[in-house]
């Protein structure tokens, strides 16, 4: 009887061992199920960093997996919800001419710019012209009357000029490597104007012009008046104003009249220029790289750009053995004045020579 009751405790032990054993492994699966729903949850509640925090230190005795699983979904909360705001953070501006529609009106050699006006230097003929009579914001191309002005002004070039706080932008907020205090030759802020369309040293030139800078600002339009440029009109002498505005036809008329200084020539085709400021060298480049090319020969040129006024590009080139001017205002992606001046360029070469030829077009808009 005894032997019979040791059994059958014997094999109650085993099954209770065997019970033991079961439970043991089945209690991994049953915390693993709560702890996904867990991930689950902190998908949805993201954003709340303490309550994901929360969860994840409830689920911890489950192991490093649980709380891998728990931060992953943050991450891909975080990016969703920063996308959004990436996606309308920035709208890009409409310049003057793409709200007047003149992009829209087509041309021969499909200009990108929305206004432009090719002739011939010596006879005036005219090319090629599209909106030419239209008048828009000209950003920087307003410093070639500053340099202009300043150059038959004969003041003395070796004079220094120090930047001040007038001379910082206030209308843009652009940048420049000439900081306040910084002190230069006219020489020097001239070329840094016209070479590498320098807004500090621009306004510098015109706030030591004698009488001050509204005095300069008046003769800067009196020129205007006195070149017949009627389309004209100056409120500063740097051109990050939009307020500053002509036409390609008065343009084309500034360009002639430049042309014929000879420091306004060498200054805005020179490719680069160093200056010393205090102990440091500072190196400046052409604003515009055709200067550089083997394939052009440019006597005179002004590149320009603000929001309102699109890229803008003027030039005096001699091509296919003729003296060419060309005016682009308002024209659409960064390189796509240089293009429209490649473009005519080509076009004009394939005419010949023949002042007369019959290959010219007026496009108006």
């Amino acid at each position: 009887m005894p032997t019979l009751r040791r059994a059958r405790l014997g094999r109650f032990a085993q099954v209770m061992s065997f019970l033991a054993l079961s439970c043991a492994l089945a209690a991994p699966g049953a915390y693993a199920a709560p702890a996904k729903k867990v991930a689950k949850k902190q998908v949805a509640v993201a954003p709340v960093k303490k309550k994901a925090v929360k969860e994840r230190a409830t689920a911890a005795p489950q192991g490093k997996r649980v709380a891998k699983s728990a931060r992953q979904p943050s991450r891909v909360a975080a990016r969703s919800e920063a996308s959004p705001i990436r996606a309308v953070a920035y709208e890009p501006r409409l310049s003057f001419g793409q709200m007047a529609g003149l992009h829209a009106v087509a041309d021969p050699l499909d200009l990108k710019s929305s206004v432009a006006l090719v002739l011939d230097q010596d006879t005036h003929e005219v090319l090629l012209s599209k909106n030419d009579h239209a008048v828009l914001p000209i950003a920087s191309l307003t410093k070639l009357m500053t340099g202009l002005l300043i150059s038959q002004a004969h003041l003395p070039m070796d004079e220094t000029i120090t930047i001040t706080q007038d001379d910082v932008d206030t209308e843009k907020g652009s940048s420049s490597r000439l900081a306040v205090g910084t002190t230069l030759t006219r020489g020097e802020m001239l070329h840094l104007a016209l070479m590498s369309s320098e807004n500090r040293a621009a306004h510098a030139l015109g706030r030591t012009f004698p009488g001050g800078l509204d005095a300069f600002v008046q003769q800067m339009n009196a020129k205007a008046r006195l070149l017949g440029m009627t389309d004209t009109r100056y409120v500063e002498p740097t051109g990050l104003s939009s307020r500053n505005q002509s036409s390609a036809r008065d343009l084309a008329v500034l360009v002639n009249v430049a042309h014929s200084d000879p420091l306004v020539r060498e200054y805005t085709t020179s490719p680069g220029y160093e200056v010393a400021v205090g102990r440091r060298t500072l190196q400046y480049n052409n604003t515009n790289r055709l200067v550089m090319s083997p394939t052009w020969d440019i006597g005179l040129q002004k590149t320009g750009y603000i929001s309102e006024a699109g890229r803008c590009l003027v030039m005096q080139a001699q091509v296919a053995g003729r003296k060419i001017i060309m005016v682009f205002l308002d024209s659409a992606g960064k390189f796509s004045r240089l293009g429209d001046a490649e473009r005519v360029r080509h076009w004009v070469e394939s005419m010949g020579q023949v002042a007369g030829d019959p290959m010219i077009h007026k496009v108006k808009g």
